[in-house]
């Protein structure tokens, strides 16, 4: 009986490696990711909470690790885009949850885009979504 030497064993591991990593490879798409906007009314007036959650509809399951880059609220509903308000995160409560601070300066629709990146997938999930702030 032949024993394998250390170089034909190093390449056998290596093979095994190799196999082993394209099994465990992310078959997801960016787009089976989504926003959903939590609730669509707001009361007029500061520091109102806004909460989203992104899922992966293909499992069903929140997505928590996502990296938030881009974040604008503005009146574009009503023809207004130049009313834009800042809007800040708090922290999510939670698994999947964003929650992000603004203030409604007025009664109207306003419009939330949001911008993800998820880890080990390429691309960016973008989603806009109007809220209804009410006097």
């Amino acid at each position: 009986m032949k024993t394998p030497n250390f170089a034909s064993a190093m390449r056998m591991a290596l093979a095994i490696f190799a196999l082993g990593g394209t099994a465990t490879a992310a078959f997801a798409d960016i787009k089976d990711y989504k926003f959903e906007l939590v609730d669509q009314t707001v009361k007029a007036g500061p520091d109102k909470v806004i909460t989203v959650r992104l899922t992966n509809m293909k499992t069903g399951k929140p997505v928590s690790d996502a990296v938030i880059f881009a974040t604008r609220l503005d009146m574009a509903p009503d023809g207004m885009q130049e009313m834009a308000t800042k809007i800040a995160p708090v922290p999510g409560a939670e698994p999947g949850t964003y929650k992000f601070k603004a203030t409604f300066g007025m009664a109207g629709r306003w419009q939330l885009s949001l911008g993800a990146k998820i880890q080990g997938e390429t691309g960016s999930v973008e989603d806009k979504f109007v809220i209804t702030a009410q006097k």
